[in-house]
């Protein structure tokens, strides 16, 4: 799972927790002014409203929430079917205090309304309509027990309106209300996601200065080293050692070399295609050259040239991947690694499988996202590689294999 998504889901289980914590504050705070109005009612404009069942529903209302309060206290991840289960509560409660107390000729029968408007907020599309319906079929349920001796008159006709009206507002209420709430969510996301990405541009430039600075100061010092090693062979032209150093400071001024041709290209935002099968050419070199201990299976399932969008990190950002399977592989006590080339919904998928421990939970979660800390060097080159793929255009996707080992799959459009 990506970074992004575990930071929504945790977004989204802290809006739960905080969104149901409202939905209770709200009907206690309505619970108070509920048992007022109906002393008001009774004691001060002198209605004769029933009072056993009406403070039977407040009671009952007020047990309900005082045990949501309780369960929910010390939860963190609350699901939408428990705001569901609130809410569709609130339409009951508020339904049976209206249907005691005047049904739909009370003057609150409007407050019906009030559930639709948290649902569209906190609920996602489907579970809003079942509020709204139900919202609809209490009102509906309201105006089909009036006595028939209000129907004299037009008043049967004013009713009828009445009902109109509240099914028009309850629609407007879902659709406006539930299309803007999801609009200020994605802008949210959106926003969450944009931070993260600057986040992370940050730390990968900050480790490209860093990486530009080391390699400055190690360049005069290899220069030297490598005269050392020159005017050595001259001395001892047969002497297999210094054949040895020269060979190991010739890839140190290469890797230099490639380091400043590559950060060139990356400042120039220069990119161009690249053919697979080179690619792959220039891979399997590379391994030949600085790891000829190790067995590499390709195996291809494409026969065509593919073609794909890359510039001077691919490579660099691909062998970083694979040097950390051939160290895990290693470790391991294992002289193979296994390396995939296929095609897949318009993407070019490299997977590259290691014979080693493969990764703790812990190690999945963190790799990629961020430096890492390892005795094997896995997250610095993981989050570099990460950055690399991601400036492409690709993906970057950390499993074990279900045999052992690790898979490390890479995608890059075609």
């Amino acid at each position: 799972m990506s970074p992004f998504f575990k930071i929504n889901n945790l977004t989204a289980n802290f809006k739960s927790s905080k969104q149901i914590q409202l939905v209770l504050a709200l009907r206690s705070a309505a619970i108070i002014v509920q048992f007022f109005l109906i002393l008001f009612v009774n004691i001060g404009l002198n209605y004769q409203l029933p009072w056993t069942p009406l403070f039977s529903v407040i009671a009952l209302e007020l047990v309900f929430t005082f045990a949501s309060v309780l369960f929910y206290r010390n939860k963190q991840q609350i699901s939408q079917s428990a705001l569901l289960v609130q809410i569709c509560a609130d339409i009951l409660f508020l339904s049976t205090l209206l249907f005691f107390s005047g049904g739909a000729t009370n003057a609150f029968v409007s407050l019906l309304l009030i559930p639709i408007a948290i649902a569209a907020v906190t609920l996602s599309p489907s579970l809003l309509a079942l509020v709204a319906i139900l919202a609809i079929a209490s009102y509906s349920v309201l105006l089909w027990f009036l006595p028939m001796s209000m129907m004299h008159g037009n008043m049967e006709g004013h009713f009828i309106g009445m009902g109109i009206n509240f099914l028009f507002s309850a629609l407007v209420v879902a659709i406006v209300v539930g299309k803007m709430a999801r609009s200020i969510n994605q802008r949210e996301l959106a926003i969450a996601a944009y931070r993260e990405n600057l986040l992370k541009q940050d730390q990968v430039t900050s480790l490209g200065v860093a990486s530009a600075q080391v390699t400055h100061q190690l360049a005069t010092p290899i220069a030297t080293v490598q005269l050392l090693a020159d005017e050595l062979k001259e001395d001892f032209p047969d002497n297999d050692i210094i054949t040895d150093m020269q060979s190991q400071l010739k890839r140190c001024t290469d890797s230099l070399d490639s380091f400043r041709t590559m950060v060139f290209a990356i400042k120039e935002q220069t990119s161009s295609a690249c053919n697979v099968s080179h690619l792959l050419e220039d891979i399997l070199e590379n391994l030949r050259v600085n790891y000829p201990d190790i067995n590499v299976d390709l195996i291809k399932t494409h026969q065509e040239d593919i073609t794909i969008t890359a510039d001077a990190a691919l490579l660099p950002a691909i062998l970083n991947l694979i040097n950390n399977a051939i160290r895990a592989t290693k470790m391991n006590h294992s002289n193979k690694i296994t390396l995939t080339s296929t095609v897949h919904a318009g993407s070019w998928l490299f997977i590259i499988r290691d014979y080693g421990l493969g990764f703790t939970l812990e190690k999945l979660k963190q790799l990629g996202t961020k430096p890492v800390s390892s005795e094997q060097g896995l997250g610095m080159a993981v989050f570099l590689s990460h950055a690399s793929l991601e400036r492409l255009g690709g993906k970057l996707v950390l499993t074990n294999h279900q045999e052992g080992g690790a898979l490390v799959t890479l995608s890059l459009p075609i």
